[in-house]
């Protein structure tokens, strides 16, 4: 009788485990719904016509699917996309690389005013675009780089360091300080360490901290306003431009926005797994 009882319970157990994750996945899936609810809009609207975007409802199926707003976007869009990479990739590039070196000084070495000088940038990570604007607006007119690529570049370089030292930091405050000091101790040099130990045992890191960078600089859009010109306009600043002057064409601004979207999807399909690591190393070190 106490082994049919012990049976009856796991049983009566199972069964209520099985009913709470049924509910739990039907309340994802209603909110993952209601999520990409805008997503399937802008694709359905992207394949409609002019036409056809008036007089049917957006999150309906195009009765005659084209891409033609999809070519008049990347004829539109052809440049300020080249733009917005080059400037992305510069701006994610040197900030992540300054910031990984700043972060690797103040997480391994103590200093004087060391921790003062890093509330400091902590505070400017911080910092609106907003505020700086009139100063940094000065300062790329002063160096001659008003509506280039390379004004771009330097804006977000300078304005991601502190986010990145801020992130490099908190990673590399898990490196085992006996590595470091061992590395020390064979008479490596701290440029050595760095280059040799430290960036080798925190590539996750690396590739969580580019990802981040590289998709708030490509979907930024108050810098390429005020910075740029006609030349070396951004993608996010063009897109805004096609709202037309009389009517909106909605299915060329839906389209539009897919090809501003494709290169940070596919770098999130590419380095999904290693962001997952990175952010749950992130987590694991909160705690």
């Amino acid at each position: 009788l106490i082994g049919g009882e012990v049976m009856d319970l796991q049983l009566e157990t199972t069964m209520k485990i099985r009913i709470v994750r049924g509910i739990y996945y039907i309340t994802l899936g209603v909110f993952l719904l209601f999520y990409l609810l805008p997503f399937w809009g802008a694709i359905t609207t992207s394949l409609k016509s002019a036409g056809e975007v008036l007089t049917t409802n957006p999150l309906s199926l195009p009765q005659q699917p084209t891409l033609k707003g999809y070519i008049d976007a990347f004829n539109h869009l052809k440049k300020p996309l080249l733009n917005s990479l080059l400037a992305t990739s510069g701006g994610a590039f040197f900030s992540v690389l300054f910031g990984s070196i700043c972060g690797y000084v103040f997480a391994l070495y103590r200093f004087k005013y060391d921790n003062i000088i890093f509330m400091l940038m902590v505070c400017a990570t911080f910092l609106p675009y907003q505020a700086i604007l009139v100063p940094l607006f000065q300062t790329i007119k002063t160096l001659g780089l008003y509506d280039s690529v390379l004004g771009l570049i330097l804006a977000h370089t300078a304005y991601g360091i502190p986010m990145t030292t801020l992130m490099f930091r908190s990673f590399y405050g898990d490196i085992p300080q006996c590595i470091v000091q061992q590395a020390m101790l064979d008479g490596h040099s701290p440029w050595k360490i760095y280059r040799r130990v430290v960036l080798p045992s925190t590539k996750i890191a690396t590739v969580t901290v580019v990802v981040f960078q590289f998709t708030s600089i490509w979907n930024e859009l108050l810098f390429g306003l005020i910075l740029t010109g006609s030349e070396a306009m951004p993608a996010t600043v063009s897109l805004n431009q096609l709202m037309g002057t009389l009517a909106a064409e909605w299915n060329i601004q839906m389209a539009g926005s897919m090809w501003l979207a494709l290169p940070v999807l596919f770098l999130y399909i590419a380095m999904g797994k290693y962001l997952i690591r990175g952010y749950m190393a992130g987590a694991v070190t909160a705690s």
